[in-house]
């Protein structure tokens, strides 16, 4: 959920074709973060039937108020495998802050999708593995799958989320001066200096169906609904996870994703697990449904 750079994550895949560091999954910029804020939801009093979700209302396509988002709906199957009732703990801020507000203030008790070993948690055994993704229009006949492809220095703007692998990997190419005012403009030049600022993924995709991108670079989950239900055709490419930057440092492109809990749940983390391992057939069913590419998990 916090695709929390991993906010993020962003958020991990085949070729295929679809109608907050750099070593983190999700999407994030954690330059200065607010204080908490009074719209936060009041923290349900504790029931041993409910399980408390820890989840932001404005994180599209991942988590959203309706409880549409991905990882609502992963939530929602992990519960209900535990035979608890799923109750959501709101924020309207990103859900980079959700462990911060949320999690370590006991105010909830569970994030969905962080990076496996996410140092802020304890996170469960990884429920799937996901990679960042080339995205482009069919019609391109752009097969592009790694960063050592020489045509992206060629190509015109490409679109990439702020704090991401790939903006370290332009910025390490001399290809993000070029892109610079472009991607601030997808997000009104509003600076990320001293807020959180991300480009919606919903946007990136546009940018690209609309040939105002050349090519996009996004965290599959983030952009998979939205690669789906485009009307123009998209092609999108796994990432091969072999970039690195200039001075060989590598730059990994795929993340296993978990639950997270507090450090000292240790009870609540084996229930998790063993509802995971129970609930994988549902988890995957909802992933595919969503149209987010599947990778082998690393660990």
């Amino acid at each position: 959920m916090t695709r929390n750079i991993c906010s993020i994550a962003t958020l991990c895949l085949p070729t295929l074709l679809w109608s907050a560091t750099a070593g983190a999954a999700s999407l994030g910029v954690q330059n200065a973060e607010p204080a908490p804020s009074a719209s936060t939801s009041l923290a349900p009093p504790s029931d041993p039937n409910a399980l408390r979700i820890c989840a932001s209302k404005n994180q599209p396509p991942l988590s959203m108020a309706d409880e549409t988002g991905l990882e609502n709906k992963i939530a929602v199957v992990v519960a209900e495998t535990m035979k608890r009732k799923p109750q959501f703990v709101w924020t309207d801020r990103p859900a980079i802050y959700v462990v911060r507000d949320l999690l370590d203030k006991k105010l909830c008790d569970v994030v969905i999708g962080l990076d496996t070993g996410d140092p802020r948690v304890a996170s469960s055994k990884p429920y799937y593995r996901a990679g960042y993704v080339f995205v482009t229009r069919a019609d391109r006949g752009l097969d592009i799958k790694s960063w050592n492809d020489a045509r992206l220095k060629s190509l015109g703007h490409l679109a990439v989320a702020f704090g991401s692998p790939g903006e370290v990997l332009m910025k390490d190419m001399g290809l993000y001066e070029n892109n610079m005012n472009y991607l601030y403009s997808l997000v009104n030049f509003r600076s990320a200096r001293n807020q959180y600022t991300q480009i919606d993924p919903s946007r990136m995709v546009q940018e690209v169906a609309t040939g105002s991108a050349d090519i996009a670079v996004a965290f599959a989950p983030d952009v998979a609904r939205y690669v789906k239900s485009s009307t123009t055709a998209l092609r999108v490419e796994s990432i091969a996870d072999d970039a690195a930057k200039s001075n060989g440092e590598k730059v990994p492109q795929q993340f296993d994703q978990s639950v997270g809990v507090r450090r000292d749940d240790t009870a609540l983390l084996a229930q998790i697990d063993a509802a995971l391992t129970t609930a994988k057939p549902k988890i995957d069913a909802i992933l595919e449904a969503e149209g987010v590419p599947l990778l082998s998990l690393a660990h």
